[in-house]
């Protein structure tokens, strides 16, 4: 193992009281296995339910984890821009709170990290209700003919990242379309990408944020800004701090 393979592990959660403590449970003894240096952090996108008792709970019996609390709900783009912004490590792996998809399974993903800037998973096999299954096509094919994205499932939010190759992409997007806008970018910049498929599972507890058709047809319509900002805009790094220029997109 290379001096330089630390590990942060997040989860995005909103309405997940039901599974993110053996998420949590999982991601340590995952994280565990793969390298001594990992930290594990759950961005609480200002959930309803049970989640922050339970989070503090998990906190005092896991030093590990960390816990980012929202204190309005930013939607699902604003928690994963949390996440990042939260992580600390070489690579970054998050997937969502839901366990529709086995933590345990990072390991495929983590053999491939050194040819890789970004690993990212696609379902074998989706385990949805049709509706949302034939949604999900429609808006893979969708997506991957406007935006070019190089990938076989750009709705399978289950990635390894290296941090170093993140950092400059700049995400904007509060919605789901931060996928897109995620994966648009990474292929933009000329990054070198991997896929692993992974296990999807029936969702145990509560039900998708995303997956309703007023959502659906309103992140349509804001995919039409996302891609003028990044197709005929060019929009996919930070302006650096300094002021000095952005890298260019290969």
């Amino acid at each position: 193992m290379s001096p330089g393979d630390s590990l942060t592990i997040f989860f995005p959660a909103y309405n997940d009281w039901g599974t993110i403590a053996s998420m949590v449970v999982l991601a340590h003894k995952a994280a565990s296995a793969l390298t001594d240096d990992f930290e594990i952090i759950v961005v609480n996108d200002a959930s309803p339910d049970h989640l922050g008792e339970i989070l503090s709970e998990m906190a005092a019996r896991y030093p590990r984890l960390r816990v980012v609390t929202h204190p309005a709900n930013r939607g699902y783009g604003g928690a994963i821009r949390s996440g990042f912004a939260a992580a600390t490590k070489t690579y970054v792996f998050y997937t969502d709170g839901d366990a529709q998809y086995d933590v345990r399974e990072l390991d495929l993903l983590w053999e491939l990290r050194e040819d890789a800037d970004l690993v990212n998973g696609y379902k074998i096999r989706r385990s949805d209700p049709w509706y949302r299954t034939a949604i999900g096509r429609l808006y893979h094919h969708f997506v991957g003919f406007w935006f070019r994205i190089p990938i076989r499932d750009i709705d399978c939010d289950f990635r390894l990242i290296r941090r170093e190759k993140l950092e400059p992409i700049h995400l904007t997007e509060d919605s789901g379309l931060i996928c897109v806008e995620l994966l648009a970018k990474m292929s933009r910049a000329g990054l070198r990408i991997r896929q692993v498929p992974v296990h999807h599972y029936h969702r145990m507890h509560g039900r998708s944020q995303f997956f309703n058709f007023v959502r659906v047809a309103r992140v349509f319509f804001g995919m039409a800004g996302l891609w003028w900002r990044i197709t005929v805009r060019g929009e996919v790094f930070r302006i650096p701090a300094d002021g000095g220029q952005a890298p260019d997109a290969r």
